[in-house]
């Protein structure tokens, strides 16, 4: 089969109703999914949905049961197709529910002053939201949480004993963007943040809800002041991330990782567990458990005091 650069051609003819999309390791029977290039490919052989959009290069990987939607602009055309099933005033609330029924508020809740709860919120029983926060549709929180003023929380589930600190805003919008020829195109963001049991979470630190799959923050990690985690981001438990870091989107913190004050990922790689990130760092690629980093880019911490110490003797040469 050909596929033009501007032209979109399915494998074969079907009145397949598609009602969503998710990713590839997720989607169902009735739903679509997306395959660019060749970092899909494992997952593209095991997908169980009903469609998928596919660059030629892959089309051969799509399984029998799924309809191959085949063009050279993979993501510019399921970007489309999201904006035909998701409208935008849908996509706050497409994993929450339909956002029409009542809060559900158990036991022993404080509530601040001018909080604002939505439909179908979630509360668990003794946890304390502050003042001015605003809870939108269909979050759930859940108990002996501490939710502090002035915090937005949207598309999101917390676990229980959760601390967030003033001005967090979890479930913002994802910085998914298409970069054109002649303009920058929104990728419409329909995942959720999940916040599992005893994550404390700093001020003014954003977390982005997913794209598709959910961006998450592993059991018993500690997040600092004024961090950046991107969307569809998956950081381990027991992880320690230090104020002013920057997630890229799709990184991967395994379990048990120390970063840094100041470090920055590049997006779509991994760190492995165990690893100790030093501040200000540039992680670009993946490492494997138990690394030392340092430096910009990142590397192996010998290496980079190796290289620190042959340029002091270079330098005090130059001044002899």
């Amino acid at each position: 089969m050909a596929a033009t650069s501007r032209s979109v051609e399915a494998s074969r003819s079907t009145d397949l109703l598609i009602a969503g999309a998710d990713e590839l390791s997720i989607a169902g029977p009735s739903e679509l999914a997306l395959a660019a290039h060749n970092d899909y490919a494992e997952d593209l052989r095991q997908t169980d949905a009903g469609a998928v959009v596919v660059t030629p290069a892959l089309l051969e990987l799509v399984p029998a049961g799924a309809i191959a939607l085949v063009t050279e602009h993979a993501h510019d055309v399921f970007a489309d197709m999201l904006d035909w099933l998701y409208p935008q005033d849908t996509r706050s609330i497409v994993k929450a529910g339909l956002g029409q029924g009542e809060p559900v508020i158990e036991e022993n809740v404080l509530i601040g002053a001018n909080v604002s709860i939505g439909p179908d919120v979630e509360i668990g029983r003794n946890t304390v939201i502050g003042a001015n926060t605003v809870i939108g549709a269909g979050v759930t929180i859940g108990r002996d949480c501490v939710i502090a003023s002035n915090v937005t929380i949207d598309c999101a589930y917390l676990g229980n004993k959760v601390v967030v600190h003033p001005g967090a805003r979890l479930g913002t919008e994802g910085f998914g963007w298409l970069g054109l020829a002649r303009s920058n195109r929104k990728v419409p963001q329909l995942g959720r943040v999940i916040v599992q049991d005893s994550v404390e979470i700093g001020a003014n630190t954003t977390i982005d809800r997913g794209a598709l799959g959910d961006t998450v923050i592993g059991e018993g990690t500690k997040i600092d002041n004024l961090v950046q985690i991107g969307h569809n981001c998956r950081i381990g438990r027991y992880c320690l991330i230090a104020a002013m870091s920057g997630l890229s989107g799709s990184t991967i913190v395994e379990d048990g990782v120390l970063l840094g004050g100041g470090v920055g990922t590049s997006g779509h790689l991994t760190i492995g567990a165990g690893s100790m990130v030093h501040g200000r760092a540039a992680v670009t690629k993946d490492w494997p458990a138990g690394s030392k980093l340092a430096g910009a880019p990142a590397q192996d911490i010998r290496d980079f005091w190796r290289e620190i110490a042959v340029v002091r003797r270079l330098t005090k040469g130059e001044k002899r």
